[in-house]
């Protein structure tokens, strides 16, 4: 993607996330009185992620999980005792997604670039993996949609030593080809993808 082209990836990804929170504000606020309803603890989750460059921000998330959760991994399986009722139903249909768009709206992200990761995934890319931190992370991406059940995926035994054997690799196969086939054409095919994996759960 070139200059130009960037540019313009950048002012719709501003356009967008401006529109956006200002239309589904109302339906953020109900989530957010929800969640706190729901359990104990903070209504959104600010875990630090590795953004452009290897530059590391913290993420906008509803809470999903139990306070303290993170502390026992980072990486959720089916059934994961730590994740909420209302979690649940958020990470079910990706509302707790939204509020990255406020990231997105700060430059720290854009609606389309692969996943943020922690830095225990990005610390062990290892030769043209590295080039996935050249861009800007995103909300949703080519991983996003063939791993939109990622949680199912992996189980309920040893998730994150299944993520990583059997799932990382392939998730980073998709992210590199993102990078190198990025284009704004692509970026909406994505997120037309994106929206039908959410809508039709498949």
């Amino acid at each position: 993607m070139g200059p130009f082209e960037e540019s313009v990836k950048r002012s719709i990804d501003f356009l967008f996330s401006a529109l956006g929170l200002m239309s589904i504000s109302p339906f953020l606020l109900l989530v957010a009185l929800i969640i706190r309803l729901d359990s104990h603890g903070p209504v959104f989750y600010r875990g630090v992620r590795v953004g452009r460059y290897g530059k590391p921000f913290r993420i906008w998330k509803f809470r999903t999980m139990l306070v303290g959760s993170e502390s026992l991994g980072g990486t959720t399986g089916k059934d994961d005792p730590r994740i909420t009722r209302i979690g649940k139903l958020l990470r079910k249909y990706k509302i707790d997604e939204l509020p990255q768009l406020m990231n997105v709206l700060t430059g720290e992200m854009s609606l389309v670039g692969p996943r943020p990761d922690l830095d225990e995934h990005t610390s062990a890319y290892e030769g043209e993996e590295k080039l996935i931190l050249s861009v800007r992370p995103g909300i949703t991406d080519y991983a996003s949609v063939q791993f939109h059940n990622l949680n199912d995926l992996v189980g309920s035994e040893e998730p994150h030593r299944v993520f990583i054997e059997q799932f990382r690799p392939e998730k980073n196969r998709l992210r590199l080809t993102y990078v190198k086939q990025q284009s704004l054409r692509e970026d909406m095919k994505i997120l037309f993808k994106t929206l039908a994996c959410v809508i039709l759960r498949r």
